[in-house]
């Protein structure tokens, strides 16, 4: 089975290195890789072994110390500290200077007694204090010098008490005027478009006076686009009525106009109509 995959592996490589330079360090490399591999093997394992056996070698040469006595010399034993639990010497606190002595009297009240001593009795300096001894003939204590400071009047932050100013609450649904008016309402495509729309769908037909006729649409544009509250105010009710039918038909959008603060608000359109029919 090797012999045959020998012989495949060498005819791959005549075919792969068919009508090339074989001298080529490449061509002989792969013809020899198994003798490489199983050598390279070889010597892994021989080096592996001769590592694993050399402690084992050493130690069985090395002859234990003997003493004179017999026996064997042991190494020397490992002497580990006890642990001290003696607590650390307390630090001493050098003494801070005494202050000055102050005039004291017992204070203490003695214990009733049958047989108690005469004791003589002192009269109590008028600036002594309670105490634990009696102590007559000490200074008297420093006198209080400590004067607290004023505090500064006037210098903090001044605090604006009057009310807020409320402002009021815009109409939602108020009508701005004109002249408040940052920018007014438009018709999608242009005033032209929709003055052509105008007259593609107005119905003159009932109308046969060789007079121009006048009239003029008043609406208004909602924040939405839409329009609502069409009116009109001519002079003939069967042409103002036309004109505010012609005005409901157009299909199309407006774009509602804004406030100087930037925002959609309803307001009026006025669009004139003129108008003469031949006869």
């Amino acid at each position: 089975m090797k012999h045959v995959n020998q012989n495949q592996e060498f005819r791959f490589n005549e075919v792969l290195f068919e009508h090339r330079n074989k001298e080529y360090g490449a061509y002989v490399l792969r013809n020899e890789s198994d003798k490489i591999l199983t050598k390279a093997l070889f010597v892994g394992v021989s080096l592996l072994a001769a590592i694993s056996l050399t402690p084992v070698l050493i130690n069985a040469f090395k002859s234990p110390e003997v003493v004179d006595g017999g026996g064997y010399v042991l190494p020397p034993p490992i002497i580990i500290d006890e642990y001290d639990d003696t607590p650390p010497p307390a630090t001493v606190v050098p003494p801070t200077a005494a202050s000055a002595p102050v005039k004291t009297f017992d204070n203490t009240v003695p214990t009733p007694s049958r047989n108690a001593p005469d004791t003589k009795t002192e009269e109590i300096p008028d600036d002594a204090v309670a105490g634990l001894t009696n102590n007559f003939k000490a200074d008297p204590a420093p006198p209080n010098t400590y004067v607290p400071t004023t505090p500064t009047i006037g210098t903090g932050p001044v605090i604006n008490t009057a009310p807020p100013t409320v402002v009021p609450k815009e109409d939602p649904n108020k009508i701005v005027d004109s002249n408040d008016l940052g920018v007014e309402a438009s018709f999608v495509g242009g005033v032209d478009s929709f003055r052509n729309k105008v007259m593609n769908n107005f119905d003159g037909s009932g109308f046969d006076s060789g007079d121009v006729m006048k009239t003029t649409i008043t609406f208004i544009v909602e924040k939405d686009g839409t329009i609502s509250g069409i009116k009109a105010n001519g002079a003939d009710a069967d042409f103002n009525s036309e004109a505010v039918r012609t005005i409901k038909s157009i299909r199309g959008k407006w774009v509602p106009a804004k406030n100087k603060q930037g925002d959609p608000v309803r307001s009026y359109f006025k669009f004139p109509i003129s108008m003469k029919f031949d006869n």
